[in-house]
């Protein structure tokens, strides 16, 4: 598994209760692009349109090589799902409170470009407080345990 982009921000930001694998449909020169890491998914942020799920604002290079005239790099995006997962996702989404937030980009030990999602539900300034100090004793407590 090739990690392309990660969004960092998200665990910080959201606390994620169940994790997804979703395909996504790329042209092929995206494709060639992402394989040279040119990617972001920093910011972006998944969608339901006409009951189908969108990576939007997602930020994918122009190939260099590539001929495309007419090329948009933050499109949006299909991503492909079962429809079990879509139902399981909608029900959460509609149930209040929680979203789908893009939490990393790519390829699978097969060469497909996959997008890990995550439903998640927003902090609040005390959790994201919470977060630092336990983060942080972590880390303090890794210290000591090398020490010692």
């Amino acid at each position: 598994m090739k990690v392309i982009a990660a969004n960092n921000r998200a665990n910080y930001n959201f606390t994620i209760s169940n994790k997804i694998e979703a395909g996504i449909v790329l042209t092929g020169s995206e494709v060639k692009s992402l394989r040279v890491n040119t990617g972001s998914i920093r910011g972006s942020y998944i969608i339901e349109q006409n009951g189908e799920l969108w990576l939007s604002n997602s930020f994918i290079k122009k190939y260099q090589n590539s001929n495309d005239n007419n090329y948009d790099p933050s499109r949006n995006r299909k991503l492909l799902v079962t429809k079990r997962e879509f139902d399981k996702i909608s029900g959460s989404i509609k149930q209040g409170g929680y979203t789908i937030v893009p939490l990393s980009l790519y390829f699978s030990d097969k060469g497909i470009a996959k997008l890990s999602c995550g439903i998640a539900k927003g902090k609040k300034k005390i959790d994201k407080r919470e977060s630092i100090k336990q983060r942080d004793w972590n880390i303090k407590k890794q210290r000591l345990l090398k020490n010692n």
